[in-house]
C-alpha cells in the first residue's frame, strides 16, 4: 500500500511537470508571437491567452507542491517500513540462529542423559529395570521421596503409608500408594 502511494504520488509529479513543460512552450510561442504581432487584435488575444497560461501555470506549480509534498512524505514511509523490515528480519536471523543453538544443546544433553542413563542402567538388575520400564511408560517410573512426599505424583504420604515404607528392608522396593511409582529413599526422605 505504501508503495503503491508513492508510485501514485511519482505518476502524478511526472504528469504535472509534463503539463508545466507545455504550458511554459506555449506561453514562450506566445510570448514571441507577441513581440512579433501588429495587429491589436491578435495582440490583445495573445496577452489573454498569455495570462491564462500564466494563471494554469500557477495552479500546476501549486499542485507539484502538494503532490511534491505527498511524495516526501510516501517516500518517508515507505523508508521506515523497510527499516522495520530490515529490523524485523535482522531479529529473525538472530533468534532462528538462537534456536538452533538451543537446540544442538538440547540435542547434545539429551544425547549425553542417554548414555549416561544407559552406563546406570547397566548396573541395575533386570527385573527392577525391566519394572522401572513398565511404570515409566505409564507416566513416571520413580520419584525421590522427598520429606513424605512423592516426587512422582507430588502426594505427601500418610502416617500409615511412611511407617510401611519405613518398615521395608533398606534394598527393598517400595512404591508410592498413590501413582504406583518406585519411591527412591535417601536421607531427606523423612523417614
Amino acid at each position: 500500500r505504501l508503495l503503491g502511494a508513492r508510485d501514485d504520488a511519482k505518476a502524478e509529479l511526472a504528469r504535472i511537470e509534463s503539463d508545466v513543460a507545455v504550458v511554459e512552450a506555449r506561453s514562450a510561442r506566445d510570448a514571441g508571437l507577441l513581440a512579433a504581432s501588429t495587429n491589436p487584435k491578435q495582440a490583445q488575444g495573445l496577452e489573454h491567452e498569455i495570462a491564462s497560461l500564466a494563471k494554469r501555470k500557477s495552479d500546476l506549480e501549486d499542485a507539484e507542491l502538494d503532490v511534491m509534498e505527498r511524495l516526501e512524505n510516501a517516500e518517508s514511509a515507505v523508508s521506515a517500513q523497510e527499516a522495520l523490515i530490515a529490523a524485523t528480519n535482522d531479529e529473525g536471523a538472530r533468534l532462528s540462529a538462537e534456536g538452533k543453538t538451543s537446540v544442538e544443546a538440547a540435542t547434545a544433553a539429551f544425547e549425553q542423559a542417554t548414555r549416561d542413563r544407559a552406563a546406570v542402567a547397566e548396573s541395575v538388575p533386570a527385573p527392577l529395570l525391566a519394572q522401572y520400564e513398565r511404570l515409566a511408560a505409564r507416566g513416571v517410573g520413580a520419584g525421590y521421596l522427598q520429606h513424605r512426599t512423592c516426587g512422582g505424583c507430588r502426594m505427601v504420604l500418610s502416617g500409615t503409608d511412611l511407617n510401611v515404607v519405613r518398615a521395608a528392608a533398606e534394598d527393598a522396593v517400595v512404591h508410592c500408594p498413590e501413582c504406583g511409582c518406585i519411591l527412591v529413599r535417601d536421607y531427606d526422605s523423612g523417614l
